[in-house]
């Protein structure tokens, strides 16, 4: 398949500059980045894997304390806090 692209001199000056900086000819240039857009359109449609929820991914560490357990924490937590009377 043979593609015609109109480049303006400006640009295709800056083509052939960077194409000769990666030692590359201006064709081999455009072939590598058009064989990187084909190949990133080819992960785009591929299927990502899905993302757990937030449930999911605390699963790891087991079931959450009861609502008791939290309270009596609280209450050894906050024992010997400082208090004042007001």
């Amino acid at each position: 398949m043979t593609i015609t692209l109109q480049l303006k001199p400006e640009e295709q000056a800056k083509l052939i500059a960077v194409a000769q900086a990666k030692g590359q000819s201006a064709d081999e240039l455009v072939r590598e980045v058009i064989g990187r857009i084909i190949a990133g359109s080819a992960e785009a449609i591929t299927p990502k894997e899905p993302t757990l929820s937030l449930r999911g991914l605390l699963a790891k560490y087991g079931a959450a304390p009861s609502a008791e357990e939290i309270d009596r924490n609280r209450e050894e937590m906050f024992a010997n806090f400082p208090r004042s009377d007001f």
